[in-house]
């Protein structure tokens, strides 16, 4: 029995900035097809509405980090268009592999932008309304995840959205059965099980959150095994 108590440090086949090829092509089409039968992108959806709602501006400009294929921010343009809003999108991935995918994967769409950053070691280059992170926070170490965390604060003005994994038995193992079964991609069976051990529970949020600065956020558990998080930016002094 797989001990997740502790959180899982191990790093991941993606981790590796330098992959490319057909094995991530794979890689990120399972995920999208993954993350659209789960449910899991309908969070970051409902997030970002109740974001919306509490704001009557009609353009919204809005980052995506780690933003893997792009097809979340594609979705989250479809919900924008139906509350009568635009979206500006830049996405953000530090795999130049990646990038090239997701501007191909979003070439019908003139308002993503897919660019390449490292948001540990690069700088932000713009202020957001709204800067979102899907599946993506918990390859970070409670260190870096604070700073990053202090560093996407002082670019965004509205809210910070956060959709990650629940470290959770049931999640653990109903993933790597899923994968095992049905997944072609040697990347998504040994990434999608670790990544759920690589989860953060709500306490742990909470006291990361405490420890970065931050005094305001909501957070729910979301079908299966979600967080979903909207961190309000930490007042400027």
């Amino acid at each position: 029995m797989k001990n997740l108590t502790v959180r899982n440090t191990e790093k991941e086949i993606l981790d590796n900035l330098s992959c490319f090829g057909e094995p991530v092509r794979q890689n990120l089409k399972e995920l999208d097809i993954i993350n659209t039968l789960l449910g899991g992108n309908s969070v970051s959806i409902d997030a970002l509405k109740k974001v919306v709602a509490r704001s009557t501006q009609n353009t919204w400009k809005i980052a995506d980090i780690g933003c893997g294929s792009g097809e979340l921010m594609r979705e989250m343009n479809n919900a924008l268009t139906q509350k009568k809003c635009k979206g500006i999108f830049t996405g953000f991935d530090a795999n130049p592999f990646i990038v090239d995918y997701a501007n191909d994967h979003c070439k019908a769409e003139e308002n993503i932008a897919i660019k390449t950053l490292n948001v540990i070691s690069d700088a932000f280059p713009e202020h957001y309304d709204i800067v979102h992170a899907s599946l993506f926070l918990h390859h970070f170490t409670e260190k870096e995840l604070i700073v990053l965390l202090q560093k996407i604060s002082a670019h965004t003005t509205k809210a910070i959205i956060i959709n990650d994994l629940h470290r959770h038995p049931l999640a653990y193992y109903s993933i790597k059965i899923l994968t095992s079964l049905f997944s072609k991609s040697h990347m998504v069976k040994h990434d999608a099980a670790l990544s759920v051990a690589k989860g953060f529970t709500q306490k742990e949020w909470r006291a990361i959150f405490v420890k970065a600065g931050f005094t305001t956020w909501t957070m729910k558990w979301v079908w299966a095994f979600r967080h979903e998080i909207i961190l309000y930016p930490i007042a400027k002094t």
